[in-house]
């Protein structure tokens, strides 16, 4: 029932990866309000919800799984998901939407663990060269996978997702300040972990994705 209301909305079909996401007071305060009919089961409600926030869940999730087509299908899970689950969100300072990447991104794991898949951002500083063969790509899976999950959240919702330090700092309930450390050490590590891993031997590499 919730996924014909999904496809009978307009603009429902064919996300866009980076939108700058409506924060007016005029729209947070629908929103809240859309958050709590969707509670009672209002349709209508939480179909404002998906046309509100499911192109920049989209670009999120789209940046975990890889793959336009798998996006999409995760997206519209996410939000099948979400009147089960809706109930668990207590508006006490955090945003709707901090909470939403949370099961968005709990969602796309559990796809990509259902498939056997790993996440794989692109998220490389524009001085790291990408030859595009499976040795590159595992070395980004390998330096991503060991950045802080903090640290790892700002680093897509900065270059992937498109959001602003103080638009992610409203996002994960924090202040713009600590946002700004967590970019800054996340990028520092990330371009560390690259290099060293750029740098090591091509048979140890390739040992490395034998065992994986």
């Amino acid at each position: 029932m919730i996924r014909e209301a999904f496809a009978t909305t307009p603009g429902t079909i064919g996300f866009k990866s980076k939108v700058t996401l409506d924060e007016s007071p005029v729209t947070l305060t629908k929103t809240r309000i859309a958050v709590a009919r969707a509670k009672e089961g209002d349709q209508e409600a939480l179909r404002f919800l998906y046309i509100s926030y499911s192109n920049n869940i989209y670009g999120y999730v789209r940046s975990i799984v890889q793959d336009d087509h798998e996006a999409e299908d995760v997206t519209q899970h996410i939000f099948a998901k979400l009147m089960t689950s809706l109930h668990k969100y207590d508006d006490r300072g955090i945003p709707f939407f901090a909470w939403l990447l949370r099961l968005a991104r709990n969602v796309a794991i559990d796809h990509l663990r259902a498939n056997r898949l790993t996440p794989t951002e692109s998220v490389l500083d524009p001085d790291v060269s990408a030859s595009g063969d499976m040795d590159s790509s595992q070395i980004v899976k390998d330096a991503l996978a060991t950045l802080p999950n903090e640290q790892r959240t700002v680093v897509i919702l900065r270059h992937v997702v498109g959001l602003s330090p103080g638009e992610i700092a409203d996002r994960m309930g924090r202040t713009e300040s600590s946002i700004h450390g967590l970019h800054h050490r996340g990028r520092e590590a990330l371009q560390r972990e690259l290099i060293r891993l750029d740098s090591a031997p091509r048979t140890r590499r390739r040992a490395h994705l034998a065992a994986a």
